[in-house]
Order: structure tokens, then C-alpha cells, then sequence
């Protein structure tokens, strides 16, 4: 198993479609459930893929509003073939703008030695799917996509500030396995956070940060679904 799903992954590579792995399980329709509450105005997705998956149950909710022309669902997707997918898709929806930007700065991508220890000591379920040399190897892969695109700043701060955004009431993390912490500094204090892998390298420290968060509770999760996923909300 674990020879095919790092095959797997290496043939499926950053400029490939891939398909949807969020799709008709708990956590879709609890994202669907999520965007279909009128208290939610402003969501971001960081990871949108080509709009098959977690987009779609996002999209879905908002459909079902009578007040969707007040909610803005902001999706980011570096993969340029991805992205042209993802915003072709959902062009007739007028409440989804899409960027096709790095969710992080290039000097905010973990070292080396950091997905290394993480590899090593962390009680995740990482090791049983990526060998470290495997796990390196996207490191370098994702960093040199965002070199090519020359999308080197912060995406999700640059979304907030063109956007006029202090808080996001909905976020989604679920993009590169390797920056859902530095995401997560960057949409701290949103509403409601919903991470997707929770049990690898991407979420594993948010999830536990926001476990122990004082302003936060968690109110779903399933830890057995994939990697696992978990949602948290504000609570003040």
C-alpha cells in the first residue's frame, strides 16, 4: 500500500488535475452545512484543486442562500491547470473569486531540518505513507513551483488586504502538505477553521494548537476519515 500511494503521488504531479478527495463523505456535507449559515459572509478555501471537492460543497451551501449575493467565497489554487479548471468552473458564480496564488511567502516554507524532526518525532501518520526522502522531495518540489510562478509573497494576507478583510468568518486549510501552520498564523481569529489532515505534516500542529486554544472549541471532527480532519469555531 504504501508503494502505491507514493507512486501514486509522484505521478500525479503540482501541473497534473488530480481528482477530489473531499467529495460526498462527513466532512463535505459539513462544509456544505457551514456555508449555507447565513451568519458566514466571507469564506477562504486554501487548496481549492480544480473545484471537484470541498469548492463544491462550499459552492453548494452558498447556493442555497437567498442572501448569497452578500457572501464572498475567496479560493486559492497554485497549480495553474488546476486553477484555469477551478475558475472556468465556477465562472457563472459571481460570489467565488479565484487567485491563483502561493498561500505563503517563500521564506515562510519550513526548513529542511524541520520536516525532518517532524518526520522523526511526531506521532503522526506521515510515516506510514511518505518516506523522508519522498517527503523532502515535495518540499522541493512545492518550493520550486512557487519559484516558477513567481507568486513569493503571502496570498492569504494579500486576499485580506485588497479585500478589506481583518477576519475571514470560514476558512478551509488544505493546501501544501507543508504549510498549514504558517496558513493558520495568517487566518488566526477567523469564525470557523476547518483543517484537512490533521494526522500529517499539514494541520498536525494547528489541530493541537487549536485543541488547547482558550477562544476556540472544537465542535466536529473525525480522525479516522483519511488523515483526518477536525472543525473548530471562534468562541467570542
Amino acid at each position: 500500500m504504501l508503494k502505491f500511494v507514493t507512486l501514486n503521488y509522484m505521478n500525479n504531479m503540482i501541473n497534473t488535475l488530480i481528482p477530489p478527495e473531499i467529495k460526498g463523505d462527513s466532512f463535505y456535507q459539513a462544509l456544505e452545512m457551514l456555508s449555507s449559515n447565513q451568519g458566514i459572509k466571507t469564506i477562504l478555501e486554501i487548496g481549492s484543486s480544480s473545484g471537484e471537492g470541498s469548492t463544491e460543497a462550499l459552492v453548494t451551501g452558498v447556493r442555497a442562500r437567498i442572501d448569497r449575493d452578500s457572501v464572498r467565497l475567496f479560493c486559492m489554487e497554485l497549480s495553474k491547470p488546476r486553477f484555469e479548471k477551478l475558475e472556468a468552473h465556477y465562472a457563472s458564480d459571481l460570489f467565488v473569486k479565484c487567485y491563483n496564488l502561493s498561500s505563503v511567502a517563500l521564506d515562510e516554507f519550513p526548513s529542511v531540518e524541520e520536516v525532518s524532526n517532524f518526520h522523526a518525532m511526531t506521532r503522526s501518520q506521515l510515516p506510514k505513507y511518505a518516506p523522508l526522502d519522498v517527503l523532502l522531495q515535495w518540499l522541493k518540489d512545492d518550493i520550486d513551483y512557487v519559484k516558477g510562478a513567481g507568486s513569493h509573497f503571502n496570498g492569504v494576507r494579500h486576499i485580506k488586504k485588497v479585500n478589506n478583510i481583518i477576519d475571514f468568518d470560514l476558512v478551509l486549510i488544505d493546501g501544501s502538505e507543508f504549510t498549514g501552520e504558517r496558513e493558520y498564523y495568517s487566518i488566526a481569529g477567523a469564525k470557523v477553521i476547518a483543517l484537512d489532515d490533521v494526522n500529517a505534516h499539514k494541520c498536525f500542529n494547528v489541530y493541537q494548537i487549536l485543541k488547547n486554544h482558550v477562544a476556540y472549541r472544537l465542535i466536529f471532527e473525525d480522525l479516522t476519515l483519511r488523515q483526518g480532519f477536525a472543525i473548530f469555531q471562534r468562541r467570542y
